[in-house]
């Protein structure tokens, strides 16, 4: 009795400990939001003590829980045929309509995760591409991109456009009957991300016979540079995904320093070299002119007056546009197809979004800014737990909606 007791008061102070974030009222379920993020940085939290006491790299221990417990094995249903394959050498699921007779729209999808976590093989985002091959009358190819930290950029963003390449050949659209003049590339998160850079790479690629006919971008990250837009002082401590996080998930992928997390956070990389490369990069993600007034709202740009040293090689990164879509040059952004967009009002990443939009539409692009006051990181995946959010139900019923007028 006592073990039990024990554990009941440890488990009810951790909880109190997770639970105490305070959430705008536009919440719409506050307690399953803030009970969800206290699992994850729960596990995170192990995660980066293994990693401080020199045990394993930051994320090794949240990977293995997901081993453990989110991935799912390929099966398929009376109306979507699961298989597991690879392409370029690159592993992937495939997600297709069993109905025959016809060419079906096509959808490329890099999941989330940071450059770090995720797989095409869990819960959610199997989940995800089932019901998008069913509802679409689609296949759905959802990639296994290598991680960090075996990966480090540009790996990631290699895999991503080898296996574009290979999957728009005429020989395997044939093989999958899929309709070369319908055929998307999506993607959340950091695979929103992905998503960019090989689409504005297959764009102009002379030699690619066949080319996306859009692009649907759900939360993504699209720059590194600036760690203080409006949207990021606003949510930096908002849950599922907070500052600290981040930060550690970009220096992950950029073979950085952890000890670089305070340094990123204060935008310091920015104050370390007034090069006429920054400056233009500045430029592009120079959200006083990119925002509109009423997302800026009081917030002011943050420049600090010294710069950390340290920080010479993960800048270099950060100025690539392969790991940030929102420097691509204008002559770049014209080649775009029609994009989607999702963003969320508690999410860091809303305004990266908003810009992207915006620079779109600046260099005549058709763009579509599906933006969800109730809105958090990552929430299009909750739509299919048992307990599923109302925004998530929407804003997936709404990507999807999307992709069948516009695929």
């Amino acid at each position: 009795m006592r073990p039990i007791l024990f554990g009941t008061i440890l488990l009810s102070i951790a909880v109190a400990y997770y639970v105490h974030i305070p959430l705008p009222s536009n919440v719409s379920e506050p307690w399953t939001l803030l009970f969800t993020d206290a699992v994850i940085r729960s596990i995170m939290d192990v995660s980066f003590l293994a990693h401080d006491l020199g045990l394993s790299h930051p994320f090794a221990f949240v990977k293995y829980f997901m081993s453990w417990n989110e991935i799912e094995s390929a099966q398929s249903s009376p109306g979507v045929r699961v298989t597991d394959t690879s392409f370029a050498g690159v592993q992937a699921r495939v997600f297709g309509s069993t109905l025959e007779g016809h060419l079906k729209r096509g959808v490329v999808y890099f999941h989330g995760g940071g450059w770090t976590l995720g797989s095409a093989k869990m819960k959610s985002y199997d989940s995800q591409c089932r019901r998008m091959a069913e509802e679409l009358d689609a296949v759905v190819i959802s990639v296994e991109y290598r991680l960090a930290p075996e990966a480090r950029f540009p790996d990631q963003y290699n895999d991503a456009l080898e296996v574009s390449k290979r999957i728009l050949t005429a020989e395997v659209l044939d093989r999958y009957s899929i309709d070369p003049e319908r055929v998307a590339v999506s993607g959340d998160s950091a695979g929103g991300n992905l998503a960019a850079a090989v689409t504005h790479q297959m764009a102009l690629d002379a030699s690619a016979p066949t080319k996306f006919k859009v692009q649907a971008l759900l939360y993504p990250v699209l720059q590194s540079l600036d760690f203080n837009m409006p949207s990021h002082q606003q949510n930096r401590n908002m849950p599922i995904l907070n500052a600290p996080l981040l930060a550690r998930l970009v220096l992950e992928y950029f073979n950085g320093s952890q000890a670089l997390v305070p340094s990123l956070l204060a935008n310091r990389h920015l104050a370390l070299n007034q090069s006429q490369e920054i400056a233009a990069a500045k430029a592009k993600i120079n959200w006083t002119r990119f925002l509109p007034a009423a997302v800026q709202k009081n917030f002011k740009p943050v420049v600090p007056l010294q710069g950390d040293p340290k920080m010479v090689q993960t800048l270099k990164f950060m100025l690539d546009v392969r790991a940030s879509p929102l420097l691509a040059a204008q002559e770049v952004l014209k080649a775009v197809p029609p994009t989607y967009i999702m963003t969320c009002e508690l999410d860091m990443l809303r305004d990266e979004g908003l810009m992207y939009g915006r620079r779109l539409e600046e260099a005549g692009v058709a763009v579509t800014i599906d933006h969800y006051e109730d809105g958090f990181h990552g929430c299009t995946s909750f739509a299919f737990s048992p307990t599923p959010f109302t925004v998530a139900l929407r804003s997936f019923g709404n990507y999807i909606q999307w992709l069948k007028e516009n695929l």
